[in-house]
Formats: C-alpha cells, structure tokens, sequence
C-alpha cells in the first residue's frame, strides 16, 4: 500500500475521514479493520467507515470488518465466505473434509456446507454456512492452505476422494513431491495424530525422502500399535508404517 500524507500540500493537516478514505484507496482489494487506523481517533475512524460504506467505497463483510471491493467484468467483487471467516480468528483456516478433497482435486463434489479447520480455540462467529473443526495443533501455523488440507485428508485417511485407491495414491505423491514441502509437514505432523504421521511416513518413504525426514515420525509412533490407513491402506510401504 502506498504510504498516504498525514498533510496536505498546503501544510495543514489532513482531517481524520480525509486520511482514512486515502489510506482504503491506496490499498486496493482487501479488508479493514478500525484497528488499521490506530493514532487517528476512533469515533472519527468509524464514522468515516460508516460513511464509505454509505458511499459503497466499503462493503460491510460483518460487524467491524469492512472491504474494498475491486471492479470485474461482473460488477464488483464480493469477499468469499472462507475469507470473511478468517479474517475473525486469529489462527489460520484451513480447508478440511470435503472442502479439502475438492482443493486438493481428489473429487468434484461441491460441499453444500463447507468445512474449516484452525488451531484456533473457538469457531469464528461469522454468518457463513460452514463448520469449523477447532483446536487443531498450532505446528500448523505456518503452512500454507494446500498443506494443511493435505493433513485434513490424511486424518481422513482419503475418505474424501472419489478417485481410485490407487489414483488416490499417485494425486498424493505428485502433491508431496517436494522436499520442502514435505520437510514443512512432517514437522507438523509430529503433533498430529498417530495415523496422520504413519501415513505421512509410509508416503515419504514411496518418495525416496531420507531417514533424516522420515526417523522423528517413526520414532514419534509406539511400535506395539497399528493404525487404520483406510483408502490409503495400498501405499507400498504402509506394513512398514505399521497399517492395520
């Protein structure tokens, strides 16, 4: 966002509605908080948000959220339901279930009420229809939301596909093909439950990932245990892995 002029050119200072209606039109495509605009007063922040709201510069997304919409083919842009949601927890939102199988590209269905995952303590209160799984573990914080669907679909050990036990396999592989990546989640992972690092585990091992990737999740696992890997039960190395 370009940075706005607390003056104007002839030296006074700018009033508060001036600075807040150059500072959303600077910023383009996004939301808005009053809490973007600490050091200006807050009774003049909300009036001069309620008034862009009025002039339809700023949509009202829910009590204290507004967003800026950007022009399309289709007339103005509307925030979706998922961002609406995350922009009211603190913790990142990742699709799960459904939500994440159809990400992922693992099936077509559209979910009629889509599904949330964050490590968040209570579910946003926002009015989407959506549901959101909550408390899951904070090691997820830093991945991106491909990567926490991929840990949504292995505690679902693939339920959510609607492809082939083993196109369901080869679409997994492809998405962990990557060191990175695959370093990333099996980091999370560690906090995960025990199927989760075991399916997570025999998949690394399919992909050639080293022992230096793959010894803390064997070693997180209790030797004497057996783990469901449901649709995911073909993986090549899933005895290894102790599946059921």
């Amino acid at each position: 966002m370009r940075d706005v002029e607390d003056h104007l050119p002839s030296g006074r200072p700018r009033s508060t509605a001036s600075l807040v209606r150059a500072r959303v039109e600077a910023g383009g495509e996004r939301f808005w908080h009053h809490a973007d605009f600490a050091g200006l007063p807050p009774q003049a922040v909300a009036l001069a948000l309620s008034r862009l709201t009025q002039e339809g510069v700023l949509t009202r997304a829910r009590k204290g959220l507004y967003y800026r919409p950007r022009p399309t083919v289709l007339g103005l842009s509307v925030p979706a339901a998922s961002a609406v949601a995350a922009q009211a927890v603190a913790a990142p939102l990742h699709p799960a279930g459904l939500t994440a199988g159809a990400m992922l590209g693992f099936t077509t269905q559209n979910p009629s009420t889509l599904e949330f995952a964050t490590s968040a303590t209570d579910p946003p209160r926002v009015p989407v229809n959506a549901h959101f799984y909550v408390r899951r573990p904070d090691t997820r914080r830093d991945l991106d939301a491909e990567e926490g669907a991929l840990l949504e679909f292995l505690r679902d050990r693939g339920s959510t596909s609607d492809l082939s036990p083993d196109e369901t396999v080869r679409r997994l592989v492809r998405l962990l093909n990557d060191r990175d990546r695959f370093e990333r989640l099996a980091e999370a992972a560690l906090e995960e439950p025990p199927r989760v690092r075991a399916i997570l585990g025999a998949l690394g091992e399919e992909l050639g990932m080293g022992e230096a990737l793959l010894a803390p999740l064997r070693a997180s696992l209790n030797p004497l245990s057996r783990f469901d890997f449901g649709a995911l039960r073909g993986l090549r190395f899933a005895d290894r892995w102790q599946a059921k």
